[in-house]
């Protein structure tokens, strides 16, 4: 038997309840809107705690704003990586799963790195204050971006090993001896790991842009405050994006030559809205807060394109065994199906309300400049 056999013969047997486009749709974009907030937690925590050892007022101010905000995007950015996880263990179980087990002690020290990443970042954001008595809480904010970094590792691990499957056989017997460990780092690429932690820098920065346009009409905020957190997120975003840039080709190059990826045209769609993302950025700095809208709109358009890139290479990858999601055994189920839209539809429905308060709360309402 062959490895195209043995992975087509790996499916569930029950095949998927619904047409397999329909989830790889759904992945790709949840995926690209749990990366956001997943970059939002990375760039946020670490430039929380760089401003916070700064002296002065406004870099004091903007860390106790992304010491607060990041808590809320790591919360956003674990509920949406539940869903593209999910679709990604329905049409491409064989290789998931395989992946999972052959660095189990990686996968299971994922939801651990969180985790702890979750408490210290608390510990930061409670604590770091003068107010609150606690002095050296600053390592709390070090150890976040630390262990979300471990975390992205492990996904990175998990995901690489996940494409290569003629080596899985290798991986696990070396010699006549098994590899049950599940501690094994099998692959690594520097190049495509740097591809998704990078850009964190340059999404937080259009996030202190979008900051300094929301509360601009608040009377209560300080206007000189504003336009500094804007026009250092503009800096931020636009040398990120530089180093991303070359990031992305250095990762582009490193690619096996017989995919043939670089002649791809969901490659270089991606890669010219990045590149519109890249001119945006350049336009903003004159005036980052009126182009914080446009910004951040295309900077959500290039991670979608990415994420799209993404979904084609990894289709690439396993054409080579013969692997295709869309002849998956199609066994469809209405019920389960209905009750899924409709429940995700309500959901929408129920988080609208208390997301229009907050918008309305933020922009027009009156809360103090320590809060801000």
């Amino acid at each position: 038997m062959n490895l195209a056999q043995v992975l087509n013969g790996l499916r569930d047997p029950m095949g998927v309840p619904f047409y397999p486009w329909f989830f790889q749709v759904l992945m790709v974009l949840t995926f690209a809107l749990h990366i956001i907030f997943v970059n939002l937690a990375i760039g946020g925590s670490f430039m929380a705690v760089y401003e916070h050892y700064k002296k002065g007022e406004n870099n004091k101010r903007l860390s106790r704003f992304l010491a607060r905000s990041s808590t809320v995007n790591l919360s956003a950015a674990v509920v949406l990586g539940v869903a593209p996880l999910l679709f990604v263990q329905v049409v491409y179980d064989p290789f998931w799963y395989v992946s999972n087990l052959l660095s189990a002690w990686w996968a299971v020290g994922f939801l651990c790195f969180v985790t702890a990443a979750f408490l210290a970042l608390y510990a930061f954001y409670l604590k770091r204050n003068p107010e609150s008595g606690m002095k050296g809480f600053g390592f709390f904010g070090w150890l976040t971006f630390g262990l979300l970094l471990l975390a992205g590792f492990s996904m990175h691990l998990l995901s690489v090993q996940f494409l290569e499957p003629e080596k899985w056989k290798l991986w696990y017997l070396s010699g006549n001896i098994m590899n049950t460990s599940g501690t094994t780092v099998y692959d690594f690429r520097i190049s495509r790991y740097l591809h998704f932690i990078i850009p964190s820098f340059a999404i937080t920065g259009v996030f202190m842009m979008l900051y300094g346009w929301f509360f601009r009409q608040r009377q209560d905020m300080d206007k000189e405050y504003l336009h500094w957190v804007a026009v250092s997120g503009a800096k931020m975003a636009l040398w990120a994006t530089i180093i991303q840039i070359i990031i992305g080709f250095w990762w582009l190059f490193s690619l096996p030559k017989n995919l043939n990826f670089t002649s791809n045209a969901f490659l270089w769609i991606g890669v010219i809205l990045g590149v519109i993302f890249f001119l945006v950025l350049m336009a903003a700095q004159k005036d980052p807060e009126k182009y914080a809208v446009l910004s951040a709109l295309f900077a959500f358009l290039a991670v979608l394109g990415m994420a799209v890139s993404r979904e084609v290479l990894r289709m690439v990858y396993l054409g080579k065994f013969n692997y295709s999601i869309y002849t998956y055994k199609l066994n469809i189920h209405w019920g389960s199906t209905a009750l899924f839209l409709l429940t995700f539809v309500m959901g929408i429905i129920v988080m609208a309300y208390p997301l229009t308060v907050a918008w309305k709360l933020g922009r027009y309402g009156t809360t103090s400049k320590e809060g801000a």
